[in-house]
């Protein structure tokens, strides 16, 4: 890499990675949620999820940059990391509790991705991919925010027992 434009498609090229590992994961995910409103908010992020991925094909084909090429190692962490966490024995409101966790771990990495591809496109002069990045990393910080939501008003205090 010698450019920032380069830094940027190692940027996209990750999160599209990423995008397509969650694409894969999340119906696990849905499929393990005790809780009605959890088990909804993972299907909703699914579709939001494959939106984004697409999202970053457009901005690619927009600005003549590849969008794969590149495996997440990031994303195959947390991922491998919530399986194994599902293999614990535990209640279903400690298992919903640790579920809020971890997609909150991948929530805060898609942040700090989506938010660094953002700040390269602009300083770049990519207005309009910088703006379909922002929508996208808008989207990620209110999946976030409705997760802690969810946890906070009433899925931890179920898993105090």
């Amino acid at each position: 890499m010698k450019t920032l434009t380069d830094l940027l498609e190692h940027e996209l090229q990750d999160l599209y990675s990423a995008e397509n590992q969650l694409i894969e994961a999340l119906p696990t995910m849905v499929k393990e949620a005790a809780d009605k409103k959890l088990k909804k908010a993972f299907e909703q992020h699914l579709e939001e999820t494959k939106k984004h991925a697409e999202r970053i094909k457009e901005v690619c084909d927009e600005l003549g940059l590849s969008h794969s090429g590149h495996k997440c190692k990031a994303m195959a962490g947390l991922i491998e990391e919530a399986k194994s966490f599902l293999k614990e024995e535990m209640t279903d409101e400690v298992k919903n509790a640790g579920m809020i966790a971890a997609a909150q771990r991948v929530e805060h990495y898609e942040i700090a991705g989506y938010g660094t591809a953002v700040r390269y496109a602009k300083e770049l002069g990519h207005k309009n991919a910088a703006s379909t990045l922002q929508r996208t990393l808008d989207e990620e910080y209110t999946t976030d925010e409705k997760l802690n939501d969810m946890a906070e008003d009433r899925l931890n205090r179920k898993a105090i027992k």
